[in-house]
């Protein structure tokens, strides 16, 4: 923390402008040498020179501690030439400026409090976000702490400052809990935490993606549908069967949802060596899948019998779907759609219900959504049960070290507890010059 640390905060490609950050402490003599800083937040040009280059840019000075990381902060606006920029980069190295690490920038900002934890993760997601969902889902995470970790704090803190006394001066000061009104606290509480989990349980498929393989056998409408979903036309689709000879993959956006939609061979037993191939990879893809669309047509009395064979591996993830809707129909029972039409209601209303339940996707802005957040917020529901198998009488030691728990719960979420473990997890993730 005490070093300072320099990194391009723009990607190393041609461009018109390239940024350089640094970030440290007394950074007008460490930079003295080379240039001289402008008055905070102005703009300047400079003229610099090192190693026989020459170079014009434009100069910021974010002076401590009201900068990004806490720290002073320098902007070096370059022209956008990769070379020049690491020839630049050379030269901070000999400054005693060294390359930041990935993430560090946020990391000093968050140890000097600048942001918390939960801030730090919403940035990371925003980056990395690659649909208009991610990105909302991002923005709705950062700012101020959720309502709901600021009113548990609330309501917990008296409590745990009572428990704590009661342990300590209780029989001189005659200090009483009055543990049955702590039990409705925590009552109303036990609502909340329920209600963040199931938002959290919806906003985590929102954040990572949906991972749908459309399998059935030739010519049951997979590559149609994939089109439809995908926005494009990527598949091949024509009325000869196995067609598609290998697994096709898309990212898209579809009805508020992140989807990676794979497109997989006709499941059925060939001769042809290119298809058997395409086949034989169909098994892969529908184990890391989350959903298995199992499409027939509508005009299939029933599902192909080998097919159903090889799927019920996966059977608890698996959603039949009735496809060619627009043609007349043996069955119509389930999700029956016409890609060809553009009719995919039924096949929305069943992702969503299975995905997000009775949520929207505006209905889980703000929700923890991260592995991280979840499983800490799993582990302050199971905190507050040990809290219930409690009875009124027992000793205030037990109480104060369940309130205390679920109190380190809820500082581990917002970062106030920075295991170096935690950060390592969470700034991985994050590029060099942020």
């Amino acid at each position: 923390m005490s070093e300072p640390i320099c990194a391009p905060a723009t990607p190393l490609f041609p461009s018109a402008v390239a940024v350089v950050r640094v970030s440290g402490q007394n950074l007008a003599d460490v930079l003295a040498p080379f240039v001289k800083l402008p008055r905070a937040r102005v703009a300047t040009l400079r003229y610099l020179a090192w190693d026989g280059y020459r170079e014009q840019a434009l100069v910021l000075f974010f002076p401590a501690p009201a900068s990004y990381t806490g720290e002073d902060i320098v902007e070096f606006q370059l022209h956008g030439n990769p070379l020049l920029v690491r020839r630049f980069l050379d030269h901070l190295g000999k400054l005693g400026v060294r390359l930041a690490e990935p993430g560090e920038f946020t990391r000093r900002a968050l140890l000097n409090g600048k942001q918390t934890l939960l801030e730090t993760e919403a940035l990371r997601d925003l980056i990395g976000a690659s649909t208009d969902q991610q990105l909302r889902q991002a923005q709705g995470r950062q700012g101020a702490l959720p309502a709901w970790i600021s009113e548990t704090k609330a309501r917990i803190s008296p409590w745990m400052a009572r428990a704590e006394a009661a342990v300590d001066y209780g029989e001189e000061e005659g200090i009483i809990l009055g543990f049955d009104d702590l039990k409705q606290e925590m009552i109303r509480l036990h609502e909340v935490f329920h209600v963040e989990q199931h938002r959290a349980g919806a906003a985590r498929w929102l954040r990572d993606g949906i991972k749908l393989a459309l399998v059935g056998r030739p010519n049951a409408g997979k590559s149609t549908l994939f089109n439809a979903l995908a926005g494009e036309d990527r598949a091949i689709v024509t009325e000869i069967p196995g067609t598609t000879r290998d697994v096709l993959e898309i990212r898209t956006e579809w009805a508020g949802l992140p989807l990676s939609l794979f497109d997989t061979a006709g499941l059925r037993d060939t001769v042809e060596p290119i298809e058997r191939l395409g086949v034989a990879r169909v098994h892969a893809v529908l184990e890391q899948a989350d959903l298995i669309l199992h499409l027939v047509p509508a005009t299939d009395r029933e599902a192909d019998a080998g097919i159903l064979e090889r799927l019920a591996p996966f059977e608890g993830k698996v959603l039949q779907v009735r496809t060619m809707g627009d043609l007349p129909a043996q069955v119509s029972e389930g999700p029956v759609v016409s890609a060809i039409k553009g009719d995919l209601v039924s096949l929305q209303e069943a992702l969503i219900e299975r995905f997000l339940g009775d949520l929207s996707p505006e209905a889980c802005l703000g929700a923890m959504a991260t592995a991280r957040q979840r499983e800490l917020l799993e582990e302050l529901i199971a905190q507050q049960e040990l809290f219930f198998r409690l009875e009124s009488g027992c000793p205030p030691e037990v109480v104060a070290s369940t309130l205390q728990g679920m109190w380190g719960l809820l500082a581990a979420l917002t970062g106030e507890d920075r295991a170096e473990s935690a950060l390592d997890q969470v700034f991985g993730g994050f590029c060099l010059g942020k």
